[in-house]
């Protein structure tokens, strides 16, 4: 089970997954050359959209084809502080791939395989 958090405090931002740093993931794709954000909708919200999906599927494309409806339905609502579960995140994947007409599993890929 993983889980990704966020936090917001006077040394900035910070975001992991199950404890460690998560990493933007900008050799799938940038966005943005600011990092990660939340709470609206952006370039660095997307950002981190990608970096959570990639890390949880393991599906550079799908990750990318799915960052902007994440970003939009998840990431642009979270507040300050947070913390998205790997079902929650599953869910979300699952609700948005239904209003796309896409497949509703996970990707063939293994969960946790992105490093």
């Amino acid at each position: 089970m993983k889980t990704f958090q966020g936090t917001r405090d006077i040394d900035g931002l910070k975001v992991t997954v199950d404890g460690r740093r998560l990493p933007e993931y900008y050799e799938i794709k940038q966005f943005t050359k600011w990092g990660f954000e939340w709470t609206y909708e952006g370039a660095s919200p997307q950002q981190l959209a990608l970096a959570i999906l990639y890390d949880y599927l393991g599906d550079k494309d799908r990750a990318i084809a799915l960052s902007e409806p994440f970003m939009r339905r998840v990431i642009a609502d979270l507040d300050n502080d947070w913390t998205l579960t790997d079902e929650q995140v599953q869910r979300a994947i699952k609700d948005i791939s239904v209003a796309l007409g896409q497949r509703e599993d996970r990707s063939q890929s293994a969960a946790g395989t992105a490093a």
